[in-house]
């Protein structure tokens, strides 16, 4: 199904419907909770839930598809300007874009960035993230945006060569899908400066400690000879804060 076989209503009321939705989604995200799950002592079938995130997921598709890259609208214009050539029917801008899509990827950010106010130009940079992000991420900053610093380290050996970078508690407490994956998402959120992972913080001890048990770390541990933990913290970073107070499904909208 897609959002073309939806029912149509009033925009004012679909924008409506989709801050309350976007409100019960983080709500589920922080308690664990499925969108498509049926909730106890509410008369609500799993269906209808299916649709609301339908709803959503729609309306936010149509947002960060207003953010075009622009390296993938030069790449289009590309392939119609050799598509064009081959047909002997390309004009000379078409032929430039064909040969030239990083420099006119270049020319359409400087372009846009003339119109920019600072509303715009930050809604655009957080779109950009955004869109590179994995649910399972998104589970992460939601977790950390609630202020509370958890335990990584990284799996190293005795000449200092790190076997595992960034095992953290972290995904346990956000209920990611794939829990192997934690040290790479964290070291993704890291480089997209979401994160902070700093030294390490002795009122973490007693987690950390649960840390070393996780099967990965162990695991790692176990591969090679005179390993040893290397203790970090990993908390959300000012950038992601002010990401995520943009971004959270659950915040009321200033318009309301």
């Amino acid at each position: 199904m897609t959002s073309e076989d939806l029912p149509a209503i009033p925009q004012a009321e679909d924008e409506n419907l989709l801050r309350r939705a976007g409100r019960f989604a983080g709500w589920a995200a922080r308690t664990g909770v499925g969108l498509t799950r049926r909730l106890p002592g509410v008369d609500f079938a799993g269906e209808g839930l299916r649709h609301v995130e339908r709803q959503v997921f729609a309306g936010l598709r149509k947002r960060l598809d207003e953010v075009d890259d622009p390296y993938v609208v030069a790449l289009s214009a590309a392939s119609a300007g050799h598509e064009h050539n081959g047909n002997n029917n390309g004009s000379p801008a078409q032929l430039v874009l064909a040969e030239e899509p990083l420099r006119t990827a270049m020319r359409e950010l400087l372009d846009r960035s003339i119109g920019f106010d600072q509303e715009r130009a930050r809604e655009y940079l957080y779109a950009t993230v955004l869109r590179r992000l994995t649910p399972d991420e998104a589970r992460i900053i939601a977790v950390l945006a609630h202020g509370d610093p958890f335990p990584a380290a990284d799996v190293v050996t005795r000449g200092n060569r790190i076997l595992l970078r960034n095992a953290s508690t972290v995904g346990n407490a956000a209920g990611v899908t794939l829990l192997d994956e934690v040290p790479s998402y964290l070291t993704r959120l890291a480089r997209l400066g979401l994160v902070d992972i700093t030294d390490d913080d002795p009122a973490l001890a007693a987690q950390h400690e649960i840390l070393a048990t996780d099967e990965l770390v162990r695991a790692t541990m176990a591969s090679a000879k005179r390993t040893r933990l290397l203790r970090h913290t990993v908390r959300l970073s000012r950038f992601g804060a002010r990401f995520w107070s943009a971004c959270d499904p659950a915040r009321r909208s200033r318009a309301e």
